[in-house]
């Protein structure tokens, strides 16, 4: 029961930190620590992000069925290639490559090395810093609609980035974005759909370490922390998408740059073990 009940408070977080650009990979690898829960693991990590995943899937269900449909009929009518949603489908499979290849090769380094929270607290800090920096010089001048093959290109690179917790993979796209001139919703927006295939490839991937791999949970506590981050995380995607219409990222990089700090703090005093 209390596997149960530690799950489902890491799908709640898991829900409301997916979509945040403040990573939802540091958070389940430092509140559990602070809690004396130990490391729920890479597994349980990957596969929880299922849930949020699948709230991108129903939100954004009528961009991706257009954007799916209009790629599968350009493959075999010429009319459609140069239409935006067959691009875009490209776009998303050649971003998608660099998180794909590089968390294959460095699967093991990932699930071990990575996930210390020296590593992680520092992450928090240089990237809030980055975000900060790429929100406050971003020219906010380019929509969705104007995203090019070698912008979608470097915004699949800075989401690879998110393969060392405390990155953000929302984050470190929405950098990337923010840096090459996007508006804060067009570049929000592409990040949620940029991350459906790594995200919902690497649940799968680690399906099979769930009952006896680096896991500290078994089926039923992380099915119903799954179910949890999606319901979080649906609410998330809608909030968000309506905030960076009107705000900045200045709290976000103020909340990274604390937890940073904070974790790097207590891990200094003894609090906290990497």
């Amino acid at each position: 029961m209390l596997d149960l009940l530690q799950a489902v408070v890491l799908g709640i977080l898991q829900g409301l930190t997916e979509f945040l650009p403040i990573s939802s990979s540091a958070h389940l690898r430092i509140f559990p620590e602070l809690f004396g829960w130990g490391d729920p693991g890479a597994a349980f990590t990957a596969v929880v992000q299922i849930g949020t995943e699948l709230a991108v899937l129903v939100y954004f269900r009528h961009d991706i069925w257009r954007i799916g449909s209009t790629w599968v009929r350009s493959l075999f009518q010429a009319e459609y290639r140069g239409h935006l949603d067959a691009r875009m489908g490209w776009f998303i499979i050649v971003g998608s490559l660099p998180i794909v290849l590089l968390g294959v090769t460095l699967k093991d380094i990932i699930e071990n090395d990575l996930r210390n929270l020296w590593i992680i607290g520092t992450t928090l800090i240089v990237l809030g810093l980055v975000l900060g920096l790429a929100d406050k010089i971003g020219r906010n001048e380019k929509a969705i609609k104007a995203l090019t093959l070698r912008d979608a290109i470097l915004m699949g690179f800075a989401q690879a980035a998110a393969l060392v917790p405390g990155v953000s993979r929302s984050g470190a796209t929405i950098s990337m974005g923010r840096f090459l001139g996007y508006e804060r919703e067009a570049a929000t927006r592409y990040a949620f759909l940029l991350a459906i295939p790594a995200v919902v490839g690497a649940g799968l991937f680690q399906l099979p370490e769930i009952p006896d791999g680096d896991n500290l949970y078994g089926w039923g506590p992380t099915l119903a922390a799954t179910v949890v981050s999606f319901i979080i995380g649906y609410a998330a995607i809608a909030w968000l998408l309506r905030y960076v219409s009107t705000h900045s990222y200045t709290p976000f990089v103020l909340y990274r740059v604390l937890l940073g700090s904070t974790v790097l703090v207590l891990l200094g005093f003894g609090v906290l073990t990497a």
